[in-house]
């Protein structure tokens, strides 16, 4: 199959309306070609594009920010010569500056299909500055790496932050040049917006949204392969937790855990109170130690997430209600555990990090209280996923 940069290099056709035009890139480091090269590199050197400028996402162009609320600051590319626009620093919109380098801003994200994760919200944001300043946007389409499924509450009014672009599900199911048309109808953007379409991406093939035959490269530094990927719709809610996210592992975001808790307890009872949710998936009880990050140098009992071998099955694995329950199960064993961290997450000042990555505080509520069961969840939940899956229709590509 050919990702959208792919597409582009090859096919003169695609690339004639950006003769005479000045070229920007946003990308990070997974925006490589099918032979890895990058893809900034691959634009410099092929003719008729003028390459005038770049930008990077959270993390930066290079990828070498390790977590969240470290900052990227511009500089000047030594191989092009060209300015390296930072879009989570100082600002996090671009600036009518760096927005006056370019005609043209090419977006080679690889995204994880999850909405808190940000070059979504960055997305937007650009596509907001380029209507207000009349620039072009042309997605190079990606692949969803977990394809189609639905899953959690959409976020609720008021709760818009940087890992809450607008109300979305947790699991959205899009692309993000598919993305890119919603935004662009939801905000009612005046923006001249092109997508370069995958060819042969079948979200519900082999891989199950990430094909098997492209190489997996880390698109920020605690994604490391398509397992994760799976995962992270789920164990991003543990950035909002006192449990480690296995920062500080080789298994990040696969692996929760904490010195205090007892893990096979933690497993049975969450087969005890909703088994239905465990489907497609194998849980493990694991030991690790954190190089780095929560709980560092101390050894925690915890759970690794498999989502990989002959048990997996990717219809049926609910990782946003996994870690959900997951979390009850502790509140269950452990009366008073101090399960929520209480810090300013991603600049949000005032709120529980839990509620911020939730985009509102019904789960955590469902979580805390003691009254409540899985039924209660679905009650608030499958009436979003339904309604978000029924209204996308119409921004699908693939």
């Amino acid at each position: 199959m050919k990702f959208g940069i792919d597409r582009l290099l090859e096919d003169p056709a695609l690339r004639k309306p950006l003769e005479g035009k000045r070229v920007a890139l946003l990308a990070h480091p997974a925006s490589v070609t099918r032979d890895l090269e990058h893809s900034l590199d691959a634009l410099a050197a092929c003719g008729g594009i003028n390459l005038t400028a770049a930008f990077g996402p959270q993390h930066g162009l290079r990828g070498d920010k390790q977590d969240n609320m470290v900052e990227t600051e511009d500089y000047t590319d030594p191989v092009h010569g060209i300015p390296v626009f930072s879009l989570y620093g100082e600002v996090r919109r671009p600036t009518g500056q760096s927005m006056g380098t370019f005609d043209v801003l090419l977006i080679d994200l690889q995204d994880l299909g999850c909405r808190i994760y940000t070059f979504i919200t960055t997305l937007r944001y650009v596509l907001e500055a380029a209507a207000e300043h009349g620039k072009a946007v042309w997605v190079l389409d990606r692949p969803n790496p977990v394809g189609r499924p639905i899953e959690g509450n959409m976020l609720e009014e008021g709760w818009e932050s940087f890992v809450g672009a607008a109300p979305m599900p947790m699991r959205h199911g899009l692309t993000l040049g598919e993305m890119g048309r919603w935004f662009i109808h939801y905000f009612d953007l005046d923006v001249q917006y092109k997508v370069i379409e995958m060819q042969g991406w079948q979200p519900e093939g082999p891989g199950s949204g990430w094909p098997t035959d492209r190489v997996w490269i880390n698109p920020s530094p605690n994604a490391p392969n398509v397992m994760m990927a799976r995962a992270y719709a789920g164990t991003v809610m543990l950035e909002g937790t006192t449990l480690s996210e296995g920062r500080g592992t080789t298994r990040p975001l696969e692996l929760f855990g904490a010195p205090d808790i007892d893990a096979r307890a933690v497993i049975a009872e969450m087969h005890k109170r909703a088994p239905q949710w465990l489907k497609g998936v194998t849980l493990r009880e694991c030991w690790f130690e954190p190089t780095f990050h929560k709980h560092k140098g101390m050894l925690c009992n915890g759970i690794q997430i498999h989502t990989e071998g002959p048990r997996y099955n990717h219809a049926d694995f609910r990782p946003w209600r996994l870690q959900a329950l997951a979390f009850k199960a502790i509140r269950k064993l452990y009366f008073g555990y101090e399960l929520w961290r209480d810090f300013a997450y991603e600049y949000e000042e005032g709120k529980l990090a839990i509620d911020v990555i939730n985009g509102g505080p019904q789960l955590r509520e469902w979580i805390d209280s003691p009254s409540t069961i899985a039924n209660d969840l679905e009650a608030f939940t499958a009436p979003d996923e339904r309604m978000w899956g029924q209204m996308l229709a119409e921004y699908l590509i693939y």
